[in-house]
Protein backbone atom coordinates (compact mmCIF):
# COMPACT_ATOMS: atom_id res chain seq x y z
CA UNK A 1 0.00 0.00 0.00
CA UNK A 2 1.24 3.45 -0.69
CA UNK A 3 0.38 6.34 1.46
CA UNK A 4 0.67 9.80 0.49
CA UNK A 5 0.94 12.06 4.37
CA UNK A 6 -0.48 15.94 3.51
CA UNK A 7 -2.01 18.44 5.62
CA UNK A 8 -5.58 18.13 5.72
CA UNK A 9 -6.06 21.40 3.40
CA UNK A 10 -7.74 21.49 -0.04
CA UNK A 11 -4.50 23.08 -1.29
CA UNK A 12 -2.62 20.28 0.12
CA UNK A 13 -4.43 17.89 -1.50
CA UNK A 14 -4.02 19.20 -4.54
CA UNK A 15 -0.50 19.37 -4.38
CA UNK A 16 -0.66 15.89 -3.57
CA UNK A 17 -2.32 15.75 -7.23
CA UNK A 18 0.54 17.31 -8.66
CA UNK A 19 2.82 15.38 -7.16
CA UNK A 20 1.37 12.48 -7.56
CA UNK A 21 1.84 12.93 -11.32
CA UNK A 22 5.18 13.97 -11.31
CA UNK A 23 6.77 11.30 -9.62
CA UNK A 24 4.51 8.58 -11.66
CA UNK A 25 3.50 6.98 -8.32
CA UNK A 26 -0.28 7.22 -7.29
CA UNK A 27 -1.54 6.99 -3.51
CA UNK A 28 -4.00 4.27 -2.46
CA UNK A 29 -4.77 6.29 0.94
CA UNK A 30 -4.36 9.66 1.63
CA UNK A 31 -3.44 10.46 5.30
CA UNK A 32 -3.53 13.67 7.73
CA UNK A 33 0.31 14.58 9.06
CA UNK A 34 0.88 12.65 12.33
CA UNK A 35 -1.68 9.59 11.02
CA UNK A 36 -1.31 6.13 12.39
CA UNK A 37 0.52 4.59 9.05
CA UNK A 38 -1.67 1.53 7.69
CA UNK A 39 0.40 -1.81 9.05
CA UNK A 40 0.48 -3.31 5.74
CA UNK A 41 2.23 0.50 4.16
CA UNK A 42 5.11 -0.49 1.40
CA UNK A 43 5.58 2.73 1.18
CA UNK A 44 4.77 6.29 1.84
CA UNK A 45 5.31 9.97 1.01
CA UNK A 46 5.04 13.49 2.72
CA UNK A 47 3.30 16.01 0.70
CA UNK A 48 4.74 19.69 1.06
CA UNK A 49 2.36 22.12 0.61
CA UNK A 50 2.67 24.67 -2.16
CA UNK A 51 0.24 27.21 -3.47
CA UNK A 52 1.83 27.12 -7.26
CA UNK A 53 1.79 23.32 -7.47
CA UNK A 54 -2.33 23.49 -6.48
CA UNK A 55 -3.18 26.27 -8.57
CA UNK A 56 -1.81 24.57 -11.57
CA UNK A 57 -4.34 21.72 -10.64
CA UNK A 58 -7.00 23.58 -10.09
CA UNK A 59 -6.59 25.22 -13.66
CA UNK A 60 -6.19 22.31 -15.09
CA UNK A 61 -9.33 20.95 -13.38
CA UNK A 62 -11.27 23.96 -14.55
CA UNK A 63 -10.44 23.28 -18.51
CA UNK A 64 -11.33 19.76 -18.24
CA UNK A 65 -14.59 19.87 -15.79
CA UNK A 66 -17.68 22.40 -15.86
CA UNK A 67 -18.00 24.98 -13.72
CA UNK A 68 -20.70 22.69 -11.76
CA UNK A 69 -18.45 19.60 -12.04
CA UNK A 70 -15.63 21.66 -10.17
CA UNK A 71 -17.87 23.00 -7.47
CA UNK A 72 -19.02 19.36 -6.35
CA UNK A 73 -15.18 19.01 -5.86
CA UNK A 74 -15.58 21.79 -3.34
CA UNK A 75 -18.70 20.52 -1.41
CA UNK A 76 -17.44 16.96 -1.55
CA UNK A 77 -14.16 18.60 0.37
CA UNK A 78 -16.50 20.38 2.80
CA UNK A 79 -18.17 17.41 3.30
CA UNK A 80 -15.26 16.06 6.17
CA UNK A 81 -16.69 12.86 5.62
CA UNK A 82 -14.09 9.70 6.28
CA UNK A 83 -12.15 8.57 2.63
CA UNK A 84 -13.40 12.01 0.92
CA UNK A 85 -10.46 12.90 0.02
CA UNK A 86 -9.66 9.11 -1.44
CA UNK A 87 -12.69 9.39 -3.25
CA UNK A 88 -11.97 12.92 -4.32
CA UNK A 89 -8.47 11.91 -6.03
CA UNK A 90 -9.69 8.33 -7.90
CA UNK A 91 -12.16 11.05 -9.20
CA UNK A 92 -9.40 13.55 -10.32
CA UNK A 93 -7.40 10.63 -11.98
CA UNK A 94 -10.32 9.67 -13.70
CA UNK A 95 -11.21 13.00 -14.95
CA UNK A 96 -7.58 13.50 -16.34
CA UNK A 97 -6.84 10.02 -17.30
CA UNK A 98 -9.86 9.99 -20.06
CA UNK A 99 -10.20 11.60 -22.70
CA UNK A 100 -13.82 11.98 -22.85
CA UNK A 101 -15.78 13.81 -19.74
CA UNK A 102 -16.77 11.57 -17.27
CA UNK A 103 -19.25 13.81 -15.16
CA UNK A 104 -22.39 12.22 -16.40
CA UNK A 105 -21.06 8.58 -16.55
CA UNK A 106 -22.95 7.91 -13.49
CA UNK A 107 -22.41 4.05 -14.05
CA UNK A 108 -18.83 4.79 -12.59
CA UNK A 109 -19.21 4.32 -8.62
CA UNK A 110 -16.70 6.95 -7.80
CA UNK A 111 -18.55 9.23 -10.10
CA UNK A 112 -21.98 8.31 -8.59
CA UNK A 113 -20.88 9.02 -5.13
CA UNK A 114 -18.94 12.41 -5.61
CA UNK A 115 -22.90 13.60 -7.19
CA UNK A 116 -24.66 12.06 -3.81
CA UNK A 117 -22.33 13.47 -1.79
CA UNK A 118 -22.15 17.11 -2.69
CA UNK A 119 -26.07 16.53 -3.01
CA UNK A 120 -26.11 16.45 0.54
CA UNK A 121 -23.67 19.56 1.26
CA UNK A 122 -25.65 21.59 -0.90
CA UNK A 123 -28.44 20.33 1.27
CA UNK A 124 -26.92 21.56 4.62
CA UNK A 125 -25.99 25.03 2.67
CA UNK A 126 -29.80 25.16 2.17
CA UNK A 127 -30.84 24.99 5.29
CA UNK A 128 -27.83 27.06 6.97
CA UNK A 129 -28.95 29.80 4.80
CA UNK A 130 -32.99 28.79 5.65
CA UNK A 131 -32.42 28.59 9.47
CA UNK A 132 -29.80 30.60 10.88
CA UNK A 133 -31.51 32.96 13.11
CA UNK A 134 -29.48 36.06 14.41
CA UNK A 135 -29.47 37.57 17.96
CA UNK A 136 -28.79 40.99 18.38
CA UNK A 137 -25.77 41.59 21.16
CA UNK A 138 -25.35 44.53 23.77
CA UNK A 139 -22.63 45.57 21.73
CA UNK A 140 -25.24 45.90 18.16
CA UNK A 141 -23.15 42.63 16.47
CA UNK A 142 -25.90 40.44 15.25
CA UNK A 143 -24.79 36.93 16.48
CA UNK A 144 -25.93 33.67 14.98
CA UNK A 145 -24.36 30.14 16.21
CA UNK A 146 -24.77 26.85 13.86
CA UNK A 147 -23.40 23.52 14.30
CA UNK A 148 -23.84 21.78 10.47
CA UNK A 149 -23.52 18.44 9.72
CA UNK A 150 -21.42 18.88 7.14
CA UNK A 151 -18.59 22.09 6.73
CA UNK A 152 -20.94 23.93 5.04
CA UNK A 153 -20.42 27.40 6.01
CA UNK A 154 -17.95 29.01 3.61
CA UNK A 155 -20.53 27.99 0.96
CA UNK A 156 -23.38 30.28 2.87
CA UNK A 157 -21.55 33.10 3.88
CA UNK A 158 -21.91 35.21 0.12
CA UNK A 159 -25.78 34.70 0.43
CA UNK A 160 -25.36 36.26 4.14
CA UNK A 161 -23.44 38.80 3.00
CA UNK A 162 -25.96 39.70 0.34
CA UNK A 163 -28.86 39.28 2.56
CA UNK A 164 -27.55 41.46 5.66
CA UNK A 165 -25.57 43.96 4.35
CA UNK A 166 -26.34 46.11 6.43
CA UNK A 167 -25.53 45.32 9.73
CA UNK A 168 -22.89 43.97 11.68
CA UNK A 169 -23.00 40.20 12.16
CA UNK A 170 -21.05 36.82 13.30
CA UNK A 171 -22.19 33.36 12.33
CA UNK A 172 -20.05 30.67 14.10
CA UNK A 173 -19.96 27.10 13.91
CA UNK A 174 -20.26 25.35 17.12
CA UNK A 175 -18.58 22.20 15.88
CA UNK A 176 -15.46 23.41 14.04
CA UNK A 177 -14.94 26.33 16.59
CA UNK A 178 -14.55 29.25 13.60
CA UNK A 179 -16.70 31.80 12.39
CA UNK A 180 -17.22 34.75 10.16
CA UNK A 181 -17.45 38.36 11.09
CA UNK A 182 -19.10 41.02 8.77
CA UNK A 183 -17.86 44.54 9.74
CA UNK A 184 -20.47 46.09 6.60
CA UNK A 185 -17.50 46.36 4.53
CA UNK A 186 -15.45 43.23 4.38
CA UNK A 187 -15.71 39.23 5.70
CA UNK A 188 -12.88 37.44 8.09
CA UNK A 189 -12.74 34.17 9.34
CA UNK A 190 -13.05 34.63 13.83
CA UNK A 191 -12.12 32.30 16.06
CA UNK A 192 -13.72 32.84 19.83
CA UNK A 193 -11.62 31.84 22.71
CA UNK A 194 -15.06 30.77 24.78
CA UNK A 195 -17.65 29.63 23.51
CA UNK A 196 -19.29 27.05 26.18
CA UNK A 197 -21.67 29.49 27.08
CA UNK A 198 -22.92 29.12 23.47
CA UNK A 199 -23.55 25.84 23.06
CA UNK A 200 -26.81 25.82 24.03
CA UNK A 201 -27.83 28.31 21.19
CA UNK A 202 -28.98 31.37 23.05
CA UNK A 203 -26.75 34.64 23.96
CA UNK A 204 -26.94 35.04 28.03
CA UNK A 205 -28.50 37.75 29.59
CA UNK A 206 -25.49 39.41 30.31
CA UNK A 207 -24.60 39.28 26.22
CA UNK A 208 -28.11 40.38 24.77
CA UNK A 209 -29.31 43.56 23.70
CA UNK A 210 -31.62 45.26 25.99
CA UNK A 211 -34.54 45.08 23.20
CA UNK A 212 -33.23 41.56 22.12
CA UNK A 213 -35.83 39.77 24.81
CA UNK A 214 -39.10 42.26 23.50
CA UNK A 215 -38.21 41.65 19.80
CA UNK A 216 -38.05 37.47 20.39
CA UNK A 217 -41.20 37.77 22.50
CA UNK A 218 -42.73 39.24 19.71
CA UNK A 219 -41.85 36.39 16.63
CA UNK A 220 -43.01 33.89 19.30
CA UNK A 221 -46.02 35.23 19.20
CA UNK A 222 -46.26 36.44 15.82
CA UNK A 223 -45.36 32.51 15.33
CA UNK A 224 -47.88 31.36 17.36
CA UNK A 225 -50.70 33.53 16.43
CA UNK A 226 -49.85 32.16 12.60
CA UNK A 227 -50.15 28.40 13.45
CA UNK A 228 -53.48 26.58 12.26
CA UNK A 229 -53.74 23.71 15.03
CA UNK A 230 -55.65 21.96 12.87
CA UNK A 231 -52.57 21.49 9.97
CA UNK A 232 -50.14 21.09 12.26
CA UNK A 233 -48.34 17.75 10.79
CA UNK A 234 -45.02 17.11 13.24
CA UNK A 235 -43.77 13.98 10.49
CA UNK A 236 -43.82 16.95 7.54
CA UNK A 237 -42.26 19.67 10.15
CA UNK A 238 -39.40 17.53 10.90
CA UNK A 239 -38.53 16.54 7.64
CA UNK A 240 -38.61 20.61 6.24
CA UNK A 241 -37.25 21.86 9.64
CA UNK A 242 -34.61 19.13 11.27
CA UNK A 243 -35.19 19.02 14.58
CA UNK A 244 -31.26 19.44 15.16
CA UNK A 245 -31.72 23.38 14.23
CA UNK A 246 -34.61 23.58 16.84
CA UNK A 247 -32.64 25.23 20.15
CA UNK A 248 -31.00 27.86 17.31
CA UNK A 249 -34.92 28.71 16.42
CA UNK A 250 -36.78 31.74 18.56
CA UNK A 251 -39.79 30.29 17.19
CA UNK A 252 -39.09 26.86 18.82
CA UNK A 253 -38.26 28.10 22.18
Amino acid sequence: MIVFFYDKTFEGFLTAVFDAYSRKIFPDKLLGEGSIAPMFMEESYTVITQEDRSARVWASLQKKLSKTACNMLNYVWLSEEEGSDDLLFRYIRKVFDNVHSIEMNFGDDDVLQIHQLAKKVAKEELYLKQFIRFQKAADGIYFAPVSPVYNALPLAISHLKDRFSDQRWVVYDLKRKYGYYYDLKTVIEITLTDDEHLLTGKLNDALMAEDEKLFQELWKGYFKSMTIKERINPKLHRQHMPKRFWKYLTEKQ
